[in-house]
């Protein structure tokens, strides 16, 4: 079995990184979500609040759900593509043309690696054992999948995403070395965040795994009333991955954004990022 269908992976994914956010959630966020102090008005692009829909590992429901569906709306995303992963080689024209409609071709590294010396981490292999890597490999292969992305879109400003969440290698961030190389980096830990509050080197998201409809909306709802940016973390949309939304809560979510674009900014997360890169050199110090 290949590193890109292994259902043990992602399902340790989904208990040791989205599993407790999913389930404290909205008890944690009620409490919190309230306006952030110092919370600037219209910050996003004329609009009160953000929000980014990401998806993870260059996977074929990408190219025959998802896509099509924010396509059907007018709505952008953006997409995590491992570089050596086999759907990206097979439906590269794809993938070049949903650029071409305004979506980001993010960077998940170019073979996932993961640090196996974590416990439960038996899906890893000595190949893409990120605690078997050096800085300097990783950053090496970070980079050359940034040369296959611009050579796919023509582009050189985009975003990362940590496979697995993981940031270090014995220790040392090792984005620290590539953070002139992109706009902003997502992380896995959950959190609604105004433009001051956003660490660009470990941005927070939401990963959803088997949460209806109205669970996704109301996230929404909890960023329009705090004015502050959403990114949501999915994987497989309709089936096709082991961490899974359903095509209709999906759907619930994207006629949510689309009835509410005028309160709602609907992004790619390099273009959020680039306002909150200027904010952050411009407006007031982080809260």
């Amino acid at each position: 079995m290949s590193f890109f269908s292994l259902p043990a992976h992602c399902l340790r994914k989904a208990r040791t990184r989205y599993g407790l956010a999913a389930a404290l959630l909205l008890a944690g966020h009620a409490a919190t979500a309230q306006t952030a102090p110092g919370a600037p008005a219209n910050a996003w692009h004329g609009k009160p609040c953000a929000v980014v829909l990401t998806y993870d590992d260059a996977i074929d429901a990408d190219l025959d759900n998802a896509i099509p569906a924010l396509d059907s709306l007018k709505l952008r995303g953006t997409f995590y593509l491992i570089g050596a992963a086999p759907v990206v080689a097979k439906r590269l024209p794809e993938w070049r043309r949903a650029a071409q409609r305004g979506h980001e071709l993010g960077n998940h590294a170019l073979v996932h690696p993961c640090d196996g010396s974590l416990p439960g981490r038996g899906f890893v292999t000595p190949d893409n054992d990120l605690s078997k890597y050096t800085v300097g490999r990783a950053v090496a292969e970070i980079r050359a999948t940034n040369t296959l992305l611009q050579a796919i879109d023509g582009k050189t400003a985009r975003t990362f995403a940590f496979p697995c969440g993981d940031r270090q290698i014995g220790g040392v961030n090792f984005y620290d070395q590539l953070k002139g190389d992109f706009v902003a980096a997502r992380g896995v830990a959950p959190g609604l965040q105004t433009p001051g509050q956003v660490d660009l080197a470990n941005v927070e998201c939401y990963g959803i795994n088997g949460q209806d409809g109205k669970y996704l909306v109301d996230l929404v709802k909890q960023a329009q009333k705090s004015r502050t940016l959403l990114v949501f973390l999915f994987h497989g949309v309709g089936g096709g991955h082991p961490l899974n939304v359903d095509l209709a809560a999906h759907r619930q979510l994207l006629r949510y954004l689309k009835a509410h674009e005028r309160e709602i900014d609907v992004a790619p997360l390099v273009e959020e990022a680039e306002i909150i890169q200027a904010y952050q050199k411009s407006g007031p110090a982080r809260k």
